[in-house]
């Protein structure tokens, strides 16, 4: 297997047609692979106002110029535009799949898909080629359809993505593992495209690439972050935010939840059977640091992360484990969100106690919340579930749509219509900016002050929460477009990558100023490879920004949802809207970015994209200033 991935494979499923193609060198250098190659891609194939379910959109399977070859999980991204948000997708999965298109793929970055199918269809990906197979598996779930793979790496979607949910997955490995938020399944089903198959083992690894994994391995095993997953997974994250203040509860009416110990981690640890296996050479047979916790359950086997106790446990009211893991089950075979569906359903119930809409379901009622997850499933309520009939239907849509069907929109909060994970930003404002600005909807892993501002002195001033988001915002992107592992590449990379970009002579760390190809007039010093890497990292938030603002977002979509600016039941205050509005001034200002939050000339010749950007997208033309952003309390 190559060493060096240069190429992409194009598959037009309205053709019926793949080729290879080059990917440009200074494409390469400049976007990397993954979030990066995706979002360059996006922006320039898809015009102002393509329906993402639509033949036009591209949905793209990528792995960055080192798959395989890293420490931790090998993973892959998923990008296109959403249909839930109707912006800029990139979702994220690990597992046997990545690590089989890794291997299968040889020496290209990804699958680009166009065009929908007449009928139900896969994709075998094999020998760095593609090919295009009907698919009789159209109705089965994610673990059905896995089960007809039994030597390959399986992505498909579920009866969700196949109705076209907005917030279905693409699930692999029978629904272990999503790429999960935004909807990314639900263009899938629209193309007819039932599966993705990988038939390769993943790629072997060269000697001197080995040692530098073993190096990071054991490096990120006795890392806080390598110590903390090893212990409780994700699945720890529940105890972790009720102990703090910041975990939301039944519908967002409070924070703080009293069924929290026997949802985490020491229930997962009672329960479990076992700990996932890593997948990664380099570790052998005994991972530095486990996977997810293995559950029983009486539909299969359920691997739970830390959304399934948060959004389906306490989001729903719902404290026992058991349950919590059924339910996530259920999610997983037919391929929903967590996040979205639990919100969903969250919000199914406070419009049904508030009499907007009718919905028999409470609180602490697994039964008929798992009635109505499979219900968004089918768009259509069975008749056990007496709710209106319209209700599943609407809110496979998303919470947006059915607030515009049925009204009750001071209820659960969205973000670009993302509904929010769990973690509550009324207790951190910084969190609350997090949200605001991702560039895929609400999202808790583009920065995460979470981790960090609940526990902070409180007197952390506005300036250290923009620069502490607005960092890391930019440093996964990089780390996503490399497609690293995201807990390994926080916790051991603070090179961004450097260092491995080097040993495989990538032209992100190895072209030059001065012997680079042309690129334009750019103000970027190559001879640093991390500064490199830290530029790379703020092109590609930037472009995000500016396929978002061609689709018309604007500061607009960056405000706090109205729940966030309220207090809750429980008397939780809501956040500070003009402390809020202060702290996006200063956001925008670090960003080079205008006040309707669109970036400027002088942001986009910065960063070399002023050739890149075309006449449809609109631009601030100044940068905000900075005097008039500044905060009296800084």
């Amino acid at each position: 297997m190559s060493r060096r991935r240069t190429h992409v494979l194009r598959v037009d499923l309205s053709a019926g047609e793949t080729a290879r193609e080059r990917v440009p060198r200074d494409r390469r250098r400049d976007y990397v692979g993954g979030k990066g190659i995706g979002a360059r891609y996006l922006y320039e194939e898809l015009p102002p106002g393509t329906e993402p379910t639509g033949p036009e959109n591209l949905l793209c399977f990528l792995v960055g110029p080192l798959a395989g070859y890293l420490p931790g999980e090998t993973r892959y991204a998923a990008v296109t535009k959403s249909p839930l948000t109707g912006g800029f997708l990139d979702s994220y999965a690990g597992g046997e799949f990545a690590d089989r298109l890794a291997g299968s793929l040889d020496d290209c970055l990804g699958l680009l898909v166009t065009g929908a199918a007449d009928r139900p269809v896969r994709i075998e990906v094999e020998d760095g080629r593609a090919r295009i197979e009907a698919s009789d598996a159209w109705g089965d779930d994610a673990a059905e359809t896995a089960e007809r793979f039994p030597a390959a790496g399986v992505a498909c979607v579920g009866p969700a993505g196949e109705r076209e949910a907005a917030y279905a997955t693409v699930a692999s490995d029978g629904g272990a593992h999503h790429a999960g938020r935004g909807g990314a399944g639900a263009v899938m089903g629209s193309k007819r495209l039932k599966a993705v198959v990988a038939r390769d083992p993943p790629p072997s690894v060269p000697d001197d690439l080995a040692a530098l994994r073993d190096r990071d391995a054991a490096a990120y095993g006795r890392d806080p972050t390598g110590e903390w997953q090893a212990a409780g997974e994700t699945v720890e994250t529940v105890d972790y935010a009720n102990e703090v203040g910041i975990l939301a509860a039944e519908g967002w009416t409070g924070t703080g939840f009293d069924g929290a110990d026997d949802i985490g981690v020491e229930a997962a640890l009672e329960r479990a059977t076992g700990r996932e296996e890593v997948t990664d050479a380099g570790q052998g047979e005994d991972p530095a640091v486990p996977g997810g916790f293995r559950i029983d359950t009486p539909d299969g086997e359920v691997v739970p992360r830390g959304a399934a106790p948060i959004t389906l446990g306490a989001g729903l009211g719902v404290d026992d484990f058991d349950r919590v893991v059924e339910l996530c089950g259920v999610c997983d075979r037919l391929g929903l969100d967590v996040i979205g569906a639990g919100n969903a359903v969250a919000w199914a119930v406070r419009a049904g106690e508030a009499g907007v809409v009718d919905c028999p379901v409470s609180f602490g009622d697994a039964d008929g919340a798992e009635r109505l997850l499979a219900a968004i499933a089918a768009r259509e309520a069975p008749p056990d579930l007496d709710v209106h009939p319209d209700l599943p239907d609407a809110l496979a849509d998303g919470i947006d749509a059915a607030v515009e069907r049925f009204g009750g929109e001071a209820l659960v909060p969205t973000v670009k219509s993302m509904a929010l994970p769990g973690f509550d930003p009324r207790a951190a404002v910084g969190v609350a900016l997090a949200y605001a600005t991702s560039d895929r909807g609400a999202c808790h892993r583009r920065a995460r002050p979470q981790d960090s501002e609940p526990l902070a002195r409180p007197d952390r001033s506005p300036t250290d929460r923009v620069r502490d988001v607005v960092g890391e915002q930019n440093a996964r992107s990089v780390l996503w477009s490399l497609v690293v592992d995201d807990f390994v590449g926080e916790a051991v990379w603070d090179d961004l990558g450097a260092e491995w970009l080097a040993a495989v002579d990538h032209p992100a760390v190895t072209d030059r100023d001065g012997d680079a190809p042309e690129r334009g007039d750019r103000a970027e010093d190559r001879s640093d490879p991390v500064a490199a890497l830290a530029t790379t990292g703020e092109r590609i938030w930037t472009l995000t920004r500016l396929f978002n603002a061609r689709e018309g977002f604007d500061r607009d979509d960056d405000a706090l949802p109205e729940p966030l600016r309220t207090a809750a039941a429980d008397g939780t205050p809501g956040v500070d809207v003009d402390a809020f509005d202060r702290l996006l001034d200063r956001y925008y200002a670090a960003r080079e970015w205008g006040d309707r939050g669109l970036p400027t000339p002088a942001a986009l010749d910065r960063l070399g994209l002023a050739e890149v950007v075309d006449d449809a997208t609109p631009l601030d033309e100044r940068p905000i200033d900075l005097a008039e952003a500044t905060d009296s309390d800084d």
